[in-house]
């Protein structure tokens, strides 16, 4: 379960995943969307070995989360805000096309 994460939907045809990816920059997330799969990476590039730590409870270890994208949804963005990674989510709503079909007489042509 790291990192934690919610789900919500904005309106009929909007979501947005927010995950908490507190001690984590933008050049250490990826987002990459791989056969309708949506995954986050996350790699802290702040591991300076002559840190010496008296406690750490803040994680920001590597990371891989994966969510399925429901087919006609598309990735609209995402956004980084005070440790919280925001992806939004748009469900492409289709088009009702009508087509007028022309009846010709004498039947079907042949050629």
């Amino acid at each position: 379960g790291y990192p934690p994460y919610n789900i919500e939907q904005k309106d009929e045809n909007t979501y947005r995943i927010t995950l908490a990816v507190a001690g984590f920059a933008e050049g250490d997330l990826s987002i990459t969307v791989e056969d309708r799969q949506l995954v986050v990476r996350g790699r802290s590039g702040d591991e300076a070995e002559d840190r010496v730590f008296l406690h750490r409870g803040i994680a920001a270890r590597q990371f891989q989360r994966s969510f399925v994208l429901a087919e006609g949804v598309d990735v609209a963005g995402a956004a980084l805000e005070h440790g919280l990674l925001h992806i939004d989510l748009k469900r492409s709503v289709p088009e009702n096309v009508i087509q007028t079909i022309q009846i010709n007489s004498g039947g079907p042509s042949n050629g």
